[in-house]
């Protein structure tokens, strides 16, 4: 919650508490057990009486300024009702919740989730290094062929054992990976490049490619290591987990109040 929401459900709670004292059909005991919940909100020690009567003269003074408001009529009384009435409501929302999802999404809850769904956390990576030769789409046949030529030569330079690294140096236009020699790291299959991730989970680790062509251009691949599945660890996912299941729990819960209600909520409904 942050400040501004934390001052309006305040400010909201404090305005109901001192109207509910303003009204003369009220006991001495409803008095007390309001001031009580009045000195919680503002998070003051009833065994420290200074405060406590700090507090009670201030609470007083501004339930007395409330009535006497109230009595001039000066007021849209109807509207300034229910604007605290959807405070209320706001407030006995969120404090619900707040409190429901703490003891129904729990920690234990996060990892059973996160054990009993291994796939999802799960993905095919391979971590390559590669010599690009870029083209683009205004490019003429002939500077296409050329550019081609220029891949293979390069090729043909690993293939009579030239090291990769130096190939890298000498023909890589990828002046980001040419700096670590190539290595783009590790590549998960299907967020990258159509063409140059389904060649490149068709290679064995070791394995070089012929020159092929990608939106970016020409490549020739090395497979440094993989391709293997890597799973995301716990502590990486647990954030994303627990957002997921407290939509789903408060969802689930919203429905259910909605029911004991009475009230059907429709399909093309918000969540709240």
């Amino acid at each position: 919650m942050n400040n501004r929401r934390l001052t309006q459900v305040i400010f909201a709670g404090t305005l109901i508490m001192c109207l509910a004292t303003c009204g003369e059909k009220e006991q001495p005991a409803n008095q007390d057990q309001v001031f009580d919940a009045y000195l919680q909100l503002k998070r003051i020690p009833i065994d420290n009486p200074d405060r406590v009567a700090v507090a009670k003269q201030e609470y007083e003074e501004r339930g007395a300024i409330t009535a006497a408001i109230e009595n001039k009529n000066y007021l849209d009384t109807s509207l300034l009702d229910a604007e605290i009435e959807e405070y209320k409501r706001e407030l006995l929302i969120s404090r619900y919740f707040e409190k429901y999802l703490m003891e129904n999404v729990t920690e234990q809850n996060v990892k059973n989730y996160y054990n009993a769904n291994q796939d999802r956390f799960e993905s095919e990576k391979v971590r390559v290094s590669h010599i690009l030769i870029r083209t683009n789409n205004k490019m003429s046949e002939n500077e296409r062929n050329a550019l081609r030529s220029k891949a293979y030569e390069a090729y043909s330079k690993l293939q009579s054992g030239e090291a990769f690294e130096e190939v890298v140096l000498a023909y890589s236009e990828d002046r980001n990976s040419a700096k670590k020699q190539g290595d783009l790291g590790w590549l998960q299959k299907g967020a990258i490049d159509p063409m140059f991730s389904q060649k490149i989970f068709s290679m064995q680790e070791g394995d070089v490619s012929e020159p092929f062509a990608s939106s970016f251009g020409f490549h020739i691949v090395k497979v440094v290591e993989g391709p293997k599945k890597l799973k995301q660890p716990y502590e990486q996912v647990k954030g994303d987990i627990r957002y997921q299941l407290r939509q789903e729990v408060k969802k689930a819960e919203m429905e259910r109040l909605l029911k004991e209600a009475g009230i059907e909520r429709g399909d093309g409904a918000g969540n709240g």
